[in-house]
């Protein structure tokens, strides 16, 4: 998305879900004028470009099935503007590219009645730099003093992308004087990342879970250890994928809380009145759209201060800490789960999402292994790993005994919802099964206990890269690895480790410093 005029002062931190911003304000004696911006999907493969000029111009290198370069920019029709300062502009574009704009110029070759310098000047920057013009004879700006249409905002491009791209603009202003130039690939197959589909556990049908997600003996009584467990969580999953809705794994639209029934019919007055207006532009019609639009913006500016008044009075002092945070994140527009979209490897860009999974496991097992750490700590592990330990232990020993439902379901409870790992079961799914299922996962539990096997998939994890905070994100040394593994694995453990913390205590084995 390419923006102009934006109007933003560099103390100002714009911030959008799921979107990159790179932008270049403009100061005019302390206030804000003029200033561009470009907003790219984060799941997109994506660089930004320097961009060594006066004007107000940003760009990035975005992989729209090739890598392609967008600009955005803008030229102040009251600003002169040297026709040098163009040519080394689009010389620093790396080709492909498409340069969108208010360009502020008039020329018959787009439309216009009467051609301006600008005008003039655009159409000389086109001929010596071999551009090509994307724009149809469609106006794209409304002057309301005068209430006449032109064309002052334009899609320049390389000469290789004029087939590939189809131009349209919008007949709606949002409240603007510009209508926007909507540009779709002509052969749009480009696929987005997805992420993973998640259960929508508040649209869950649980008395059908439980129902479906019946668990047997015959399940865990099966020869192999690895079997039992994957026919305790094929049982569950099932039973969650009949039970439960998922998402899709698209990006959600972002919603406006205050929006309403009002604004939503109020917006449909505003845009049957420009209509009207666009079709036969007289004076009364015209009346009668300004009004519709000031009752339009009136209505709108009620419902955002009524949702921020309701808003603001349902944080109490009886709301958890949790939820306090999550509203005040909220309202500070703080958002988390950055996309990582390109990294840079020994000067290489990576952009293809395997190879940037391949470039953080190497980064990840080169942090772990031994070369990273001090070589007398290297020597110490290894005059370490050579003392025998002693296993011997005792059947009799009271934490060597079955573990008690009592125990499992304390440690259930005190299981905090957290992100699966790869067999897909959440703690939400194992707090909605019944007591009998709950008590054959308790007997698996206990037979892995007595036969020290642990089971194969729980030894597997998703690996979540996490920036570290004020990092580079193209530098892939500068991510830290959160291992998300089986939730099931994860109540045995906490299991295993109150038991085993429950007898160092009592016999005093811990350090004070512990």
């Amino acid at each position: 998305m390419a923006l102009q005029e934006t109007l933003l002062s560099p103390a100002i931190e714009a911030k959008i879900k799921n979107y990159n911003i790179i932008r270049k304000d403009n100061l005019q004696n302390e206030r804000s004028v003029g200033g561009v911006a470009l907003l790219y999907l984060q799941n997109l493969p994506s660089k930004p470009v320097h961009l060594n000029t006066t004007l107000q111009a940003v760009a990035v290198q975005v992989r729209i099935k090739t890598l392609t370069t967008v600009c955005s920019i803008y030229l102040p029709p009251s600003q002169t503007i040297q026709q040098s300062e163009l040519d080394a502009l689009v010389r620093q574009l790396p080709p492909p590219f498409i340069i969108l704009g208010d360009w502020n110029g008039h020329s018959s070759f787009w439309g216009s009645t009467n051609s301006n310098a600008r005008g003039l000047q655009i159409e000389e920057l086109m001929s010596d730099q071999n551009l090509c013009l994307l724009n149809d004879s469609s106006h794209t700006f409304f002057h309301l003093p005068t209430r006449t249409f032109h064309t002052l905002d334009l899609a320049l491009c390389s000469p290789s992308l004029v087939a590939k791209w189809n131009f349209n603009v919008d007949n709606n202003l949002y409240n603007s004087d510009h209508f926007p130039l909507i540009l779709t690939l002509s052969s749009n197959d480009v696929i987005l990342p997805k992420r993973p589909s998640r259960f929508i556990f508040d649209k869950a049908n649980w008395q059908l879970f439980q129902e479906l997600a019946e668990l047997t003996t015959e399940m865990i009584q099966l020869a192999d250890i690895n079997d039992a467990v994957n026919a305790v969580t094929e049982c569950i999953i099932k039973a969650a994928e009949a039970s439960i809705p998922k998402s899709s794994g698209k990006l959600k639209r972002i919603g406006k809380p205050w929006w309403n029934e009002k604004c939503a019919e109020a917006k449909k007055a505003q845009r049957k009145a420009w209509d009207r207006f666009r079709r036969y532009p007289t004076t009364d019609n015209f009346i009668l759209f300004k009004q519709a639009k000031a009752i339009a913006r009136r209505i709108r500016r009620q419902s955002q201060r009524q949702s921020f008044e309701s808003y603001v009075n349902s944080i109490r002092s009886r709301i958890s800490s949790k939820i306090l945070w999550e509203k005040v994140r909220k309202m500070l527009g703080s958002y988390s789960g950055q996309t990582i979209s390109v990294l840079n490897s020994d000067g290489q860009v990576i952009s293809d999402a395997k190879a940037i999974a391949d470039t953080l496991g190497k980064a990840f097992a080169a942090v772990s292994s031994e070369e990273s750490y001090p070589r007398n700590f290297v020597n110490l592990k290894k005059q370490e790993e050579m003392k025998t330990i002693n296993f011997t232990s005792f059947p009799e020993e009271a934490y060597n005994a079955d573990f008690t439902f009592q125990e499992f379901k304390n440690s259930l409870n005190e299981s905090h919802p957290s992100s699966p790992g790869p067999d897909g079961i959440h703690y939400h799914l194992l707090k909605k099964l019944n007591d009998r299922s709950l008590n054959i996962i308790l007997c698996l539990f206990n037979r892995i206990w007595n036969e020290q096997v642990y089971p194969v998939t729980w030894g597997k994890a998703f690996i979540v890269p996490i920036l570290k905070v004020g990092k580079d994100p193209q530098e892939p040394t500068n991510y830290r690895p959160i291992a998300l593994t089986s939730c099931l694995s994860k109540l045995m453990e906490k299991m295993v480790n109150k038991r085993l913390v429950y007898i160092l205590e009592k016999k005093g084995l811990l350090s004070k410093f512990q």
